[in-house]
């Protein structure tokens, strides 16, 4: 499947120039020669000019017009704008299979109104345990929500590791990220404008007549511990039956 992206299209069309070349031939077609003016005759004089001797006639002197000097070279025409690069959207709807990580993860619950910090606190608590032990990071932070309603929702707060943490406390565990076909989503913003992605997001499935599992994921690819809550970028997963 396709997934749908927004795409800006720019269409320059110059102005047609074809007079150009009408004026381009005009300017290579000859002038035509200057009509000889009849000069009335001179009145005779009263001395008999010799009739063997005739006068030269006198060499015409070029008018100004025909000797005109060249026209300065026309300048180049201007080079043609280098058209911004167009700035695609991010992936809509993309269709992606998720592989199975494994995660460090800890069970949590939160009220909508306060959401956003519960789960910073819950990646905190991961960090920390992974910071003590020396546990290097091997991928994105996530959030899988498991069950939501209108008051608030149950997650599982994940970071993928290649080790397994020793004497974890009773609300961590280890296990596996989702596995299996999905759609994704990107969101851009604060937690708090997610609302529109996801309505978004029900809008595409309803379209596509696609039908979604009872849970999705939500990909940190910035720190939410480090970055401001208007420049998150995330990406949310929506497992398909």
């Amino acid at each position: 499947m396709i997934g749908f992206r927004r795409l800006a299209l720019a269409a320059l069309i110059p102005a047609a120039a074809f007079s150009l070349g009408l004026s381009g031939a005009l300017a290579q077609t000859p002038n035509p020669a200057p009509s000889a003016s009849a000069s009335p005759s001179p009145a005779p004089s009263a001395a008999p000019s010799p009739a063997a001797s005739t006068l030269p006639a006198p060499a015409a002197t070029p008018s100004p017009a025909a000797s005109a000097s060249p026209s300065p070279a026309a300048p180049p025409p201007a080079a043609a704008a280098t058209p911004a690069p167009v700035q695609t959207a991010d992936p809509f709807g993309q269709e992606t299979t998720l592989e199975a990580k494994k995660v460090v993860m800890v069970k949590g619950t939160a009220n909508w109104d306060s959401a956003f910090d519960t789960l910073v606190d819950a990646f905190k608590a991961l960090n920390a345990l992974l910071d003590k032990q020396g546990i290097t990071r091997a991928g994105n932070p996530m959030i899988v929500y498991t069950s939501t309603d209108d008051t608030g929702f149950t997650f599982l707060a994940e970071i993928p590791v290649d080790q397994d943490p020793k004497n974890l406390p009773k609300d961590m565990s280890i296990g596996k990220s989702p596995e299996g076909k999905a759609l994704k989503f990107v969101h851009r913003g604060s937690y708090d404008n997610m609302d529109n992605t996801y309505e978004a997001i029900t809008n595409h499935l309803d379209d596509k007549k696609l039908e979604a599992k009872d849970t999705f994921i939500e990909e940190y690819l910035t720190d939410p511990l480090k970055t401001a809550e208007d420049k998150l970028v995330i990406n949310v997963f929506v497992p398909l039956k």
